[in-house]
């Protein structure tokens, strides 16, 4: 059974970074694609950003890209989004996600984690 654990929200100042961590197990690693969404109240489930089995091609929306890096070590079977220069527009609920490609829409992902919460103050 897949697991994914998401760790390292928290409640941060516009402008400051966090890193967000998500420890798979139960897969074959290096298979799957790795993604991160989000969600805010009231609103839908957003992509963030996607990265190949290989660690090799990543992916992000237009809202994050240049501010935020997805990577991932296969030695600890784990994934993660660094995110710098945050803004209030980033607070969401962060999910990691699991599937078979890197797709960058909810249903390319199988396997999803119980999320972690990020708030950005202005």
């Amino acid at each position: 059974q897949v697991r994914l654990v998401e760790s390292g929200g928290g409640l941060v100042q516009a402008g400051a970074s966090l890193r967000l961590s998500c420890a798979a197990s139960g897969l074959t690693f290096v298979k799957f694609a790795m993604g991160w969404f989000r969600q805010a109240p009231g609103k839908e489930r957003d992509f963030v950003a996607a990265i190949s089995g290989s660690g090799e091609t990543t992916y992000y929306a237009d809202s994050v890209k240049g501010r935020f890096t997805m990577s991932r070590t296969r030695a600890k079977n784990t994934v993660y989004l660094q995110m710098d220069s945050l803004k209030p527009e980033d607070t969401a609920v962060y999910y990691c996600a699991a599937g078979l490609v890197a797709g960058q829409d909810v249903s390319s992902f199988g396997s999803w984690g119980q999320g972690t919460q990020v708030t950005v103050a202005s």
